[in-house]
């Protein structure tokens, strides 16, 4: 597995699909995911530092398993399966158990910026990624 951090946002509120980039940490491997509008934002506000006076989805679901003495201890994007990703929530319960939650990437990215939770890919996702991710040689 690798472990990579957000690395950047692409928003453009006139297109319904936006662009997260996560960047190998320590290394040079990106991993460009396409996401809705609403996590790209839930995203962009909560790294930004805004404070909704509400709770937004993500901020709510983050609390609730904070509150249930459980904590997210990682995401792993783990398939890449007709250009569409997938990935885990690894979460601890107050017990010491681990368990293990199918998401979406971005939902999985959103609750991983505010548990300051590590992000990780597996390899072969990276792998697969990196053949669409090519330029062409001219």
């Amino acid at each position: 597995m690798v472990e990579m951090e957000l690395n950047k946002i692409v928003i453009d509120e006139k297109r319904h699909d936006q662009l997260i980039v996560l960047k190998e940490k320590g290394g040079e491997r990106i991993l460009p995911i396409v996401i809705g509008l609403n996590e790209a934002s839930a995203i962009k506000l909560k790294i930004s530092g805004f404070q909704p006076p509400r709770p937004l989805t993500h901020d709510l679901l983050h609390t609730t398993i904070e509150n249930l003495h459980a904590s997210i201890e990682k995401i792993i994007i783990d398939k890449l399966e007709e250009n569409t990703f997938h990935a885990k929530l690894v979460i601890k319960t107050g017990s010491g158990d681990i368990k293990v939650i199918d998401a979406r990437p971005s939902d999985s990215i959103a609750l991983a910026v505010r548990a300051r939770a590590p992000i990780f890919v597996e390899d072969d996702v990276v792998k697969q990624s990196e053949v669409f991710n090519k330029k062409p040689v001219e």
